[in-house]
């Protein structure tokens, strides 16, 4: 994700790649980095963050602690805009290791990797306007941006978050259901990617009610009503909810 942002940024311009420094343990993945944007980095995170004006952190939330000194080390010599993308890390969290800065805590998922994703911002105590407009212009360089309270910050995380993970699971499974018809696997992938795609161009373009389109497609006695049945008989609506509530619940868990 760290890597998305990096090159979104970059090509829209809204930073300049020598205005972008990493910091990462790996020296390969420094190397690569260097090579291909053209960015600074650098092995010690305090070189890394010393007169950075917006800091992203963008590590797992299990290996947070060894990064937090580091931050803490540097807040007590500067003011930076704190940005983090780790899940289930709250904002108090993340404000006791850089006192006074302002923090805005980023949800983004994966097609944010292709300039299409869509991350959920929670502003901390001392963030204001002008930092969450920061933060904007930064996340909304892969994606669309919408602010909501950080109560809401990990259902976010069950739905958008892991969103893309259950979009894929269907695909598969839409794919697999054309070739049990008959059609060949790559066709059948292909019909699938395009029918999830299209349909949700189709809702986005024309603000129209998901319920609203299944009934405009699902003539009496058709194709669709078919399938739809079966798919209320196989609970996969009741799934869906379960899966973006089990997921908001272990990002909970992640938090404690």
């Amino acid at each position: 994700m760290g890597e998305a942002l990096i090159s979104r940024l970059i090509s829209l311009h809204t930073f300049a790649a020598e205005a972008i420094a990493v910091g990462d343990p790996s020296p390969s993945r420094r190397q690569f980095l260097v090579d291909t944007y053209g960015v600074q980095a650098a092995a010690d995170n305090t070189a890394v963050l010393s007169e950075a004006a917006v800091v992203l952190v963008a590590v797992k939330p299990q290996i947070f602690a060894k990064v937090a000194p580091d931050l803490q080390t540097i807040a007590s010599q500067q003011t930076s805009l704190l940005l983090s993308i780790m899940a289930g890390t709250p904002l108090s969290t993340l404000e006791a290791a850089a006192p006074g800065w302002p923090v805005v805590r980023a949800m983004p998922n994966t097609p944010a990797t292709v300039g299409a994703g869509m991350t959920a911002l929670a502003p901390g105590t001392h963030a204001q306007a002008e930092d969450l407009e920061r933060a904007k212009q930064v996340f909304k360089a892969v994606g669309e941006v919408v602010e909501v309270p950080e109560n809401l910050i990990n259902a976010v995380t069950g739905l958008s978050g892991s969103g893309p993970g259950y979009v894929a699971v269907m695909i598969e499974a839409l794919a697999d259901g054309g070739v049990a018809a008959g059609l060949p696997r790559a066709t059948a992938l292909e019909l699938a990617i395009q029918t999830v795609k299209g349909t949700a161009t189709l809702l986005q373009e024309t603000d129209c009610h998901p319920g609203v389109l299944k009934d405009r497609v699902t003539s009496p006695g058709g194709t669709t009503i078919a399938g739809v049945t079966q798919l209320e008989i196989g609970g996969v609506r009741a799934s869906l909810i379960n899966a973006v509530r089990a997921a908001c619940d272990r990002a909970d868990e992640l938090g404690t």
